[in-house]
Order: C-alpha cells, then structure tokens, then sequence
C-alpha cells in the first residue's frame, strides 16, 4: 500500500493536526478535543501508525546548546549512475547529515549538514565524504541565518 492508497477522513486529519502541534498530546486530550471516546481516538492512532501515516515521535531541539550552530546545505554530483542511490545510501550512514535528497538537475543530491563550526564542516567533508566513491564534485552554501525552518506539513481541510 503506498500513501496515494491510504484515504484520510476529516477526524484522521483533525487528529494528525493536533498530533502535529504536539506529539506529546494524551489520547484523554485528544478525545477531549474531538469529542469521541477515548478508545475510538486511540485506535484511529494505532491505525495510522499501521498505514505509515504517523511515522515516528519526535523532539525538536535548538542546536546551539548542543554546539550544532553551523548549518550548510551541500549540492553533490555524483557518478552512480542513474537510478542508483548508493551515495544516497552512504550519506544517510553520517550522523551529522540531516538529510538526503536526490533531486533532478545539474547536481544528484541535496544534503543538509549540521556541525559546530567550519572547521568542523571541513573535517567531515575530508573524512567522511572523501571517503564515499563515486562524489564527483560538491557545492557548499553556509546559512548565515534561518528565518523558517520546520518538519510539520499543511493538513488539508475536509468538508
């Protein structure tokens, strides 16, 4: 079953947008807040969880206390060939890449990298990217500032 099988009605919609605001939300509260049964809402959750609608629960932290202040996005090309992720695949493995994208264009892949600082950014491009076969050439934009930076998607409205 893949997401374009998977029908939401307007209460599934209601919960994941409150789940959304957040994750910490009782299933008492939620009920509350849809006015049903506390079982009926608790086994709308555990259906989504098993459609792969609700993924993970996750925290959210600021990353200057943890020494994450340097944000970059790195643009690679790669030689894997078409169709094939192993870069991909090699680049998801470091702890420090946020994120993955293969994308359509002059570059194969988009990465998002957080680290301490820029020396720090190098070190992990000589040590761990240089030792990835197949990355052709990279391009590195450093975020002077973010403005908006957030994981939650807009939720439809049903009628």
């Amino acid at each position: 079953m893949n997401g374009n099988d998977i029908i939401l009605d307007k209460v599934d919609l209601s919960i994941l947008r409150l789940m959304q605001e957040n994750a910490r939300i009782s299933n008492a509260d939620l009920a509350r807040e849809l006015e049903m049964a506390p079982s009926a809402v608790l086994e709308r959750v555990k259906k989504l969880e098993q459609k792969n609608v609700i993924l993970q629960y996750t925290t959210r932290l600021n990353p200057a206390p943890l020494q994450q202040k340097l944000l970059a996005f790195i643009a690679m090309k790669a030689a894997d060939g078409l169709g094939s992720s192993n870069v991909g695949q090699e680049l998801a493995k470091i702890p420090e890449v946020q994120e993955v994208h293969h994308v359509a264009g002059e570059d194969c892949y988009l990465i998002k990298v957080r680290t301490s600082d820029s020396s720090s950014l190098m070190a992990l491009m000589r040590n761990s990217f240089s030792k990835i076969p197949n990355i052709l050439s990279t391009r590195t934009t450093i975020v002077l500032e973010t403005v908006k930076e957030q994981q939650q998607l807009v939720i439809p409205e049903k009628q």
